[in-house]
């Protein structure tokens, strides 16, 4: 049933993530390790289908939802550390003065990024179309009224996000956030043999659709806790989101929602957060930009999620422990329960991406087992 490598002093790792498929938690899986650069741990187990005739193999991609944020927030990083006079401080509407409408012209990249905007959704109807053309969706945005004081703390913003960030890459650099990915970070669709790449991207082409995992959906609606008018515009109305899973969705460009890729190569992003910008010998985001980056934006109950939150400019900030026993540990989960972490303090990154999804916004069983069994197992090394 499960497939791949742990090395030596990590069997505790495969163990828990078999256990994960001997109890039914899973349909098909894929967990990796990044330790001080070297692949530790990559183990694929399971069904890339739902009709269990496909196993997850190593080149078997998945969406990975909301932890598409993290890697897209490296990306609007590097811009901003690439663009001169620019910095997290930058009112947004200096870069899309159409931003600035409705009172929003002080709101602040920062702000933007780490879910203080008060745009969480769209309170008067759409049509759902609109999630399918990225630049009309963050036109619609622009002259949106906030729903609370922008900068009086969060409201996850679960699909605005990544339409507000996809603008910001496109006035930065001239070209779309999934386009500097696949230049800058990953080589994806490049010339590189595929050893060479970073198997992840946000605008996924038809040409590797063939390779994408099938969703099986939670059977119960996400546990948001006591519904509020924040919650009803991220999640609850009819025109809240795209229909999932179509080829156009997967093309299109979501850096909030849409990534596809292998646990490898996610994790393989997350590495940037535990080297400090880094990655092996290639600086991606300066020491001074990174550390304006990752630094605590804001703390408290969330608006949107049922949890206090604590986030950077586009990355939790790891204040409740879910993700290791290290705070400074920058993460991200996305919707049915995957997630990506990295631990600066060990040199660490893990990811766990799956096509059997729960109803968990955060927490889910399955990765915290392996998290666990990850830490137990580093600490005998």
């Amino acid at each position: 049933m499960v497939d791949g490598y742990a090395a030596d002093g990590l069997g505790g790792v495969r163990d828990a993530f078999q256990a994960n498929f001997d109890e039914d938690l899973e349909l098909g899986a894929g967990f990796a390790v990044w330790l001080d650069g070297e692949l530790v741990v990559d183990l694929r187990g399971g069904w890339a289908d739902r009709a269990r005739k496909t196993p997850w193999g190593p080149d078997t991609i998945v969406p990975v939802y909301s932890t598409t944020k993290g890697v897209a927030a490296l990306v609007i990083a590097h811009l901003i550390d690439q663009a001169p006079g620019v910095s997290y401080e930058t009112p947004v509407a200096d870069l899309w003065p159409e931003f600035g409408a409705a009172g929003k012209d002080r709101v602040t990249l920062a702000e933007l990024l780490s879910h203080q905007a008060g745009l969480p959704g769209f309170v008067e109807p759409i049509d759902p179309a609109l999630w399918l053309d990225p630049p009309a969706l963050a036109a619609a945005l622009a002259p949106l009224p906030p729903l609370w004081t922008p900068g009086d703390g969060s409201g996850y913003h679960p699909l605005t996000w990544g339409y507000l960030a996809g603008e910001i890459a496109q006035r930065l650099a001239g070209r779309s956030l999934g386009t500097v990915l696949k230049e800058v970070f990953t080589n994806a669709d490049g010339a590189l043999p595929r050893r060479e790449i970073i198997d992840f991207r946000i605008g996924t082409p038809p040409s590797e659709h063939a390779r994408c995992a099938d969703i099986k959906r939670p059977s119960a609606l996400a546990e948001l806790g006591e519904l509020n008018e924040f919650k009803r515009a991220a999640f609850m109305t009819k025109w809240a989101a795209p229909d999932r899973g179509g080829a156009v969705w997967r093309e299109v460009e979501i850096p909030s929602a849409n990534g596809h890729g292998t646990a490898a190569a996610v994790a393989r992003l997350y590495s940037i957060y535990a080297h400090g910008g880094r990655l092996r010998d290639r600086e991606f985001i300066s020491a001074d930009t990174f550390a304006a980056f990752t630094k605590p934006r804001t703390i408290g109950p969330d608006r949107v999620l049922p949890f206090e939150m604590e986030f950077a400019a586009g990355v939790f900030r790891n204040n409740n422990l879910i993700y290791g026993p290290n705070p400074e540990t920058l993460a991200h989960a996305g919707w049915g329960g995957s997630m990506a972490f990295g631990d600066p303090d060990r040199g660490l990154a893990a990811a766990y991406v799956m096509n059997r999804q729960s109803n968990k916004l955060q927490g889910d069983a399955r990765p915290a087992r392996l998290i666990d069994a990850l830490y137990a197992a580093l600490s005998g090394r």
